[in-house]
């Protein structure tokens, strides 16, 4: 597929950028990711609330995460005749009603049944996200609204692990979950103010996504965003045991490093959107050989405080800027079905959560953590050698 192969449609925003309802994206956009991962940072006292082990309360991520891989890949076709706006606004109102149920629960049924709403939330809005912003601002600017978009997602990871965890220590994790329907209704009131109409596009039906999966280089360039957020989950989702084992810190340190990677991923959003003004496939490769050689170093010379500290933040940077690069190629190399990339795009990193988390815990259990941070380098270097030989790239 060459650069000019696939022309744009023509854009609402053309003339005017709806920067109002980018905002309302980034209010939705949080909300949904920090109660996605409210319960890492709440699971100890959400266990013994509930008379349930951990393991069981863990599954309530597991539950979002696998919900949110089927609705990526059904909201499109099955929402295809309605308004994109009432559509947006609906997932942002079961985001409320995950919130309020899983706050209620008096059992585990009860808060597997709030995650699986907020599960379809997230995966509804994830993967209509990249298209609306493409119809909400012009192409020459998608990338730094995207980069506006994704600071709710650096937002989100402060919030969600250690403001999270320490808030609910103070008023308990129920009050937790009720806050963050209050930030979700927040959300819902910009976008109702906001939001312009968007009529559906595209041919949403359950063949185009196997038609968008067969274009050249698309199929390569999915393969690539699995491994590249395989290979950061599987180092997310074990930093702590490695900061409280490796480095030998306790909870304050944790709380503190975390929070540096939180605010390093705000950077990383900007970062992404200034180096995709220069080169789309240089971001987009550089960014996993980074955070490879990074989770290499960590592994192999990790256990001083302030160099782990400085590589995990460095590690957040680069991170930061990866969905903003994988949500910008979306834009330009299928921009005629970008809803149905979306979906897959959506799916993929969910997979991801669960490939990176599952292959990750085997190896833990097996060789210690150091094994899982080898493992990580080893999946992104892989990435970044598909993006250069298999992912085909344009300009806006």
């Amino acid at each position: 597929m060459t650069d000019a192969t696939i022309a744009a449609p023509e854009s609402e925003a053309d003339v005017r950028p709806a920067w109002g309802a980018v905002i309302a994206m980034t209010l939705g956009v949080f909300g949904l990711v920090g109660a996605e991962f409210l319960p890492a940072s709440l699971l100890t006292p959400m266990a013994a609330d509930l008379r349930i082990s951990e393991g069981m309360a863990g599954q309530a991520v597991t539950a979002t995460a696998a919900v949110a891989l089927v609705t990526s890949l059904l909201i499109t076709v099955v929402t295809r005749k309605l308004d994109r706006r009432l559509v947006l606004i609906g997932l942002s109102v079961l985001l409320i009603f995950s919130n309020l149920l899983v706050a209620m629960s008096s059992n585990l049924a009860m808060l597997l049944v709030g995650r699986v709403l907020l599960g379809m939330a997230l995966g509804g809005f994830w993967t209509l996200s990249a298209a609306t912003m493409m119809r909400l601002v012009p192409e020459a600017v998608v990338p730094k609204a995207l980069s506006v978009m994704f600071l709710g997602v650096s937002a989100a990871t402060v919030f969600a692990a250690p403001v999270g965890s320490y808030v609910g220590d103070i008023v308990g994790w129920r009050n937790v979950f009720l806050g963050a329907a209050v930030l979700g209704a927040l959300a819902l009131v910009v976008q109702l103010a906001t939001l312009p109409s968007l009529p559906p596009r595209g041919h949403s039906r359950f063949g185009t996504l196997i038609e968008v999966l067969a274009r050249p280089g698309v199929g390569f360039a999915m393969f690539a965003i699995l491994l590249v957020f395989t290979g950061h989950f599987a180092f997310f989702t074990y930093i702590r045991p490695f900061l409280e084992n490796v480095t030998g810190v306790g909870v304050e340190g944790v709380s503190a490093v975390l929070l540096g990677f939180g605010i390093a991923t705000f950077f990383g959003n900007y970062l992404g959107a200034v180096l995709l003004e220069r080169s789309m496939r240089l971001t987009l490769t550089i960014m996993p050989v980074v955070m490879g050689a990074l989770a290499l170093s960590l592994s192999m010379f990790g256990g001083d405080l302030v160099a782990d500290a400085a590589m995990v933040a460095l590690w957040g940077l680069a991170f930061g800027a990866v969905p903003v690069a994988w949500s910008t190629w979306i834009t330009r190399a299928v921009p005629d079905e970008a809803e149905s990339a979306g979906g897959l795009f959506v799916a993929a990193i969910n997979f991801a959560i669960a490939t990176g988390a599952a292959a990750g815990g085997a190896l833990f259990d097996a060789n210690g953590v150091s094994s899982v941070f080898v493992a990580s380098g080893v999946v992104l270097f892989l990435a970044a050698i598909t993006i250069v030989s298999a992912v085909h790239t344009r300009p806006a």
